[in-house]
């Protein structure tokens, strides 16, 4: 009634008030003891591609739980009201993302999204891959061959740099299991694929299989992991510089192979190495002496061809190829334009290591070096085929919300890669000596002696 008299009078009656919900918008963490007992350990990878371990979580409801008021008003002025309350920063606040907090699903979840067939390993598909790859190979060295000369040879370099980073791509599947269900099969064409590229098989396979086990973790991660700055400070002028000065760390691989990181001893050559356990050493001899027998092979080419060609058709082509294994591996775990955590001690889990990774596009690369942008998923279900990443990585998107960081879109070359690559190597030099959630810090003096440059 009161109403009615107000608007016959001409005024305007005032808009209801409704109570505004105290509840925040937030997601429920898990306890921490969960991530301290069944996310913690590494996952038996055997398991997770047979799907074993899969408990079903489809109809798990993953709504966020919100207040809302009761009726909602619709008189005028009451839109404006709000936005001006907004402006003056009255009303509910909405917390930033925190990539290192705690994710609130399980791997167990993520397994469950991704459909039956990714798992499935075709051992025919695998070995069409290898002989396509194969067969672009020696089509181009007969090709810069036949044609010899100095339009040609650059051209050549670049592509079969590329194609010797698509045989590596191969054999790392045949490291992870995912090319094929059969260990012989495994071994023998990552043998051939990464002695050819001078690569021990086994020595890597076992470092890398660290490297998965432990992604994230600050001491334990064993690719392109953070300097301690205890570490950082006590590296001499010349390694400091050259770790963080364009080219030089995309010609690390070697050395790496040879020496490991620094902070680290041992070396993939060597089976006493503490990389390995008493059991791998026959694995890694046998790869050691397929190494040493590429080796002698161009030693033996060169003095039937001249160093100068062996030079031409292989040395070069193989720098490259570093650089591409360099650029790719550091990327997946460095460059981001926000800040991603790594971890120590209580606060690491598999998963939760695993969420730092990134994936990245490369354009028309994607394809010849067959999907290993897609990084995330394949950093937690390793044994998941290569030709299924993309179609596994959609199905997982729901599930990882936030987690998952959408890579920039590329040109058919990704030229842009290289930025992304400077800026790091700008601002990603050191991490913190203590504290289990760390991220990395700036040297300003070796900065602005990368910028100067």
């Amino acid at each position: 009634m009161a109403t009615w008299v107000l608007s016959e009078c001409g005024l305007r009656p005032l808009p209801p008030v409704f109570p505004r919900s105290t509840r925040p918008i937030s997601c429920q963490k898990p306890s921490k003891s969960r991530f301290l007992s069944t996310n913690k350990g590494v996952p038996d990878l055997n398991l997770q591609a047979r799907g074993l371990t899969c408990c079903s979580f489809r109809d798990r409801k993953w709504e966020l739980g919100v207040s809302a008021p009761l009726k909602v008003a619709t008189n005028e002025g009451e839109e404006e009201e709000r936005t001006n309350g907004a402006n003056n920063g009255v009303g509910e606040e909405v917390s930033e993302f925190d990539p290192s907090a705690p994710p609130p699903f399980k791997l167990a979840d993520i397994r469950a999204a991704i459909p039956k067939h990714c798992w499935v390993k075709d051992p025919w598909k695998s070995m069409s891959y290898v002989v396509r790859d194969v067969i672009v190979v020696f089509g181009l060295a007969a090709a810069a061959a036949y044609l010899n000369n100095w339009v040609v040879w650059p051209l050549y370099w670049a592509a079969q740099g590329t194609m010797f980073w698509a045989l590596f791509v191969l054999g790392h599947d045949c490291g992870h299991g995912s090319f094929s269900n059969n260990p012989k099969l495994n071994s023998v064409a990552g043998h051939l694929l990464h002695s050819s590229i001078l690569v021990p098989y086994h020595g890597w396979r076992i470092s890398h299989r660290t490297h998965h086990q432990n992604h994230g973790h600050v001491e334990n991660d064993e690719s392109w992991h953070p300097l301690p700055e205890k570490i950082f400070k006590s590296l001499d002028n010349v390694t400091r510089i050259l770790r963080f000065t364009l080219p030089f760390p995309l010609l690390a691989y070697p050395i790496y192979l040879w020496s490991r990181s620094p902070g680290k001893t041992g070396s993939h050559f060597n089976p006493d190495s503490d990389l390995f356990v008493p059991s791998e050493r026959k694995d890694v001899i046998t790869s050691t002496i397929c190494w040493t027998a590429m080796a002698a092979l161009l030693v033996g080419l060169g003095f039937v061809m001249g160093p100068v060609q062996l030079l031409k058709l292989y040395g070069i082509p193989y720098a490259i190829f570093v650089m591409w294994l360099d650029l790719v591996t550091y990327l997946h775990h460095h460059g981001h334009e926000d800040k991603l955590p790594w971890y120590r001690g209580e606060e690491w889990s598999y998963l939760r290591g695993g969420l730092t990774t990134i994936d990245r596009d490369y354009g028309w690369i994607n394809n010849i070096h067959h999907d290993i942008g897609t990084h995330v998923i394949h950093h937690l279900f390793p044994q998941i085929p290569h030709y299924h990443l993309i179609e596994a990585t959609e199905a997982a998107k729901p599930v990882l919300g936030q987690y998952y960081r959408e890579p920039k879109k590329s040109s058919p070359l990704p030229i842009y890669l290289i930025g992304e690559l400077l800026r790091s190597m700008k601002k990603d030099h050191f991490v913190s000596d203590s504290g289990d959630i760390v991220y990395y810090q700036t040297d300003p003096t070796l900065s602005s002696s990368s910028t100067s440059q």
